[in-house]
């Protein structure tokens, strides 16, 4: 040992027992790495199951974030586009939010935010970005009731935008689906024309958008046409609108006066639950 510690002579008899020793140490030092390993694999597994855990419950978080982002990315759009509406209207306006819908098929009718407290009297029309709406059938002191334009008891005068023909346009109960009646079978009425409100009977404005020709046919024996139009507005998907006031309208405007009975319809929907939009 002296003379490996002085002149370093016994380096190659030292290397040769390491040699001959190794697989002993290799053997004694198996069972520990084994275990170490077993070990090591059962806490990587769980921490991958923790962390797995909570990564999901992160991602559905922000799922649910991203949709709710998403919706009031939407409901910026509609809001934009109506304030858009209100600025280049000439007439004062407000957004109303719906609170409800009427379930029943024949009658359709939705529930307002808005009532007398704000100034919102019976046959004041109601609108959105694309279209006429309808217009309201009741108030109470902070909503209001109002009737779309496709209830079957509505009737809206129109004109032709590419003809300037008038006629009237009637609710069947469908949202999609409107039509313009007692037009003669000689007038000119082509799928495709746009229909505007035409100001006669003094509850809407003219000019406004209503809905647009989709069909128009010839019945044999009848003396008027048959015309079906779309309403351009979302009737059943619209979730806020907006209030027309007009130049005299309080007093100028008579009170409604459709088959509906008035006195029962502020409690028609009393009970109804909103359903999302009409």
């Amino acid at each position: 040992m002296a003379l490996d510690h002085r002149v370093n002579e016994l380096q190659f008899v030292r290397g040769a027992l390491a040699t001959v020793t190794y697989p002993l140490q290799v053997a004694v030092d198996a069972p520990v790495r084994a275990v170490s390993r077993v070990f090591e694999s059962f806490t990587s597994r769980e921490d991958l199951i923790t962390e797995n855990r909570i990564l999901r419950s992160e991602n559905a978080e922000l799922r649910a974030r991203q949709l709710r982002f998403e919706a009031l990315q939407l409901e910026n759009d509609r809001l934009r586009a109506l304030l858009n509406t209100a600025e280049q209207a000439e007439e004062r306006v407000e957004i109303a939010k719906l609170l409800a819908v009427d379930l029943d098929p024949f009658r359709q009718q939705i529930v307002l935010n808005k009532g007398r407290n704000d100034d919102v009297y019976a046959g004041q029309p109601v609108i959105n970005a694309d279209g006429v709406i309808g217009q309201v059938l009741s108030t109470r002191l902070t909503s209001s009731i109002a009737l779309l334009i496709s209830d079957p008891s509505h009737a809206l005068p129109v004109l032709s935008a590419r003809t300037g023909l008038r006629g009237l346009v009637v609710g069947t109960g469908n949202p999609q689906r409107l039509e313009m009646r007692h037009v003669p079978l000689q007038e000119d009425v082509e799928p495709g024309d746009l229909l505007l409100t035409s100001g006669l009977g003094g509850r809407f404005p003219a000019d406004y958008p209503v809905a647009r020709v989709t069909s128009v046919e010839r019945p044999q024996g009848q003396p008027f046409l048959s015309i079906e139009a779309e309403p351009l507005a979302a009737l059943d998907r619209s979730r806020e609108v907006l209030l027309l006031w007009t130049d005299g309208a309080v007093s100028a405007i008579a009170p409604l006066n459709l088959d509906n009975d008035l006195e029962a319809a502020p409690n028609a929907l009393e009970s109804e639950p909103a359903e999302g939009t009409p």
